[in-house]
């Protein structure tokens, strides 16, 4: 079934052409980074109407181009492009803290200055750290990254527990998945929720992710004792959503007082018990509105542990920005 889109662009009243996105291409190219940009604002997509995004690469030197996975890029294009672009992608960077060509941070200067979004895609936030665009700014980049970026650049507000940071005319994503994220926001912006959403089915994704860069973030192996005790603890907690979990219960399910078990469980998991239930009754109930489309949304508040459809409506606009039934849509086609 092919998707059928009404698209209305958010941009300028003076703007009467599609949005123009330029993704930059450099030698040591990241092609996962790349290719997320291509993918959504590349791939033609006929049913968005002639409004969709128009689509170009920016080579910012010389070719041919070297890109991960023993690839060669040639571009046609240069960095003439970023002077119409309305939107500029850095799809990574060949690495941290590797130098960036003065004329390319002059090119993206001159671009913001004349009102051009920049957007990063993981360690792509080196490049737009270095034109100094981010300075007294919030951004995010993958968690691996956060130390170099922020010896470096003190004047920049990093935030590592995010999976992307929308500061208007910059944007930065999380790890290179989190590219993805970050890709379908400006979509949701700038054509509505119904076309970010069409672009995440047939992406295969989730209109929109919940949760940050924390669950992923190496953290020190709790003590084999805190393991037994934690370990399938967790595993009953997410086996038994539909029903109430008080702290109180948990810690005398866990052996500990509940001073002890509030502070080893958020050692283990990254999160406070109440963010990491509320985490896991999302999972459960988008999971349900997916996949189970017969069973009733009364009934799937009460098997993810919401009690009430009023309720999880309350956690899915405030998490997610959408309701249970028009997520239930998105997927049920």
């Amino acid at each position: 079934m092919t998707d059928s889109v009404k698209i209305m662009p958010n941009t300028s009243p003076h703007q009467t052409k599609a949005p123009l996105v330029a993704v930059l291409a450099y030698d040591g190219l990241c092609t996962f980074e790349f290719g997320i940009a291509y993918e959504v604002f590349g791939l033609p997509r006929p049913e968005m109407g002639e409004g969709w995004y128009r689509f170009s690469v920016c080579g910012i030197e010389p070719g041919p181009l070297r890109a991960a996975g023993g690839l060669t890029v040639a571009v046609d294009k240069g960095l003439e492009v970023l002077e119409e672009a309305d939107l500029i992608v850095v799809p990574g960077w060949r690495a941290i803290d590797a130098p960036v060509p003065a004329p390319l941070i002059a090119a993206l200067r001159a671009a913001h200055g004349r009102g051009a979004r920049v957007m990063s895609l993981c360690s792509g936030v080196a490049v737009l750290a270095a034109a100094g665009l981010l300075a007294g700014r919030r951004a995010t980049t993958h968690w691996r990254y956060v130390a170099s970026i922020a010896a470096r650049y003190p004047d920049i507000s990093l935030d590592a527990d995010v999976l992307y940071i929308d500061e208007g005319s910059l944007l930065t994503a999380a790890g290179s998945a989190a590219g993805i994220d970050l890709c379908l926001h400006v979509v949701r912006g700038d054509f509505g929720a119904d076309a970010a959403n069409s672009v995440a089915r047939r992406l295969v994704v989730p209109p929109h992710r919940e949760g940050g860069q924390a669950q992923f973030i190496a953290a020190p192996v709790p003590e084999e004792r805190e393991g037994i005790r934690l370990g399938p603890l967790i595993e009953w907690m997410r086996e038994s959503l539909s029903e109430e979990q008080p702290i109180n219960l948990l810690a005398k399910r866990a052996g500990m007082s509940m001073r002890t078990f509030q502070r080893r469980f958020e050692a283990t998991t990254g999160e406070s018990v109440g963010e990491w239930l509320l985490k896991e009754r999302l999972r459960h109930a988008r999971d349900l509105l997916e996949k189970e489309l017969a069973v009733s949304l009364d009934d799937i508040a009460i098997s993810s542990g919401f009690g009430t459809l009023a309720t999880m409506r309350h956690h899915f606009r405030r998490r997610l920005g959408t309701s249970p039934s028009a997520y239930r849509k998105s997927f049920g086609d």
